[in-house]
């Protein structure tokens, strides 16, 4: 099995939307995700707490595949390439992880 996390910063303001709304739009469409791409296996998005620093990335994305061809397979799903142009359009900056467990 894989596991891939991924943590997203995003803008303090981008498309006339606050860092904190873009992740909560980010996370909805991260969430949808599940049940339409068939190597997801499992997924979990949180937010960053609102009493956390605001220094934090908003939001990380926990997700599960088989393995790295079925991570390949997620990564240019169509409808995982919409909300990543999604989300290339409001972040600063993206961190991620992939290992075997």
């Amino acid at each position: 099995m894989i596991k891939h996390i991924v943590m997203f910063k995003f803008r303090e303001q981008a498309e006339g939307r606050t860092a904190v709304e873009n992740a909560q739009i980010a996370a909805e469409m991260l969430s949808a995700l599940q049940g339409v791409v068939p190597t997801l296996k499992a997924s979990r998005v949180s937010l960053n707490s609102e009493k956390a620093t605001p220094a934090n990335y908003e939001l990380v994305l926990e997700t599960e595949f088989d393995d790295m061809e079925g991570l390949a397979a997620y990564a240019v799903h169509p409808e995982h390439v919409k909300v990543g142009t999604f989300i290339r359009s409001v972040m600063v900056s993206r961190a991620c992880v992939d290992y075997e467990f």
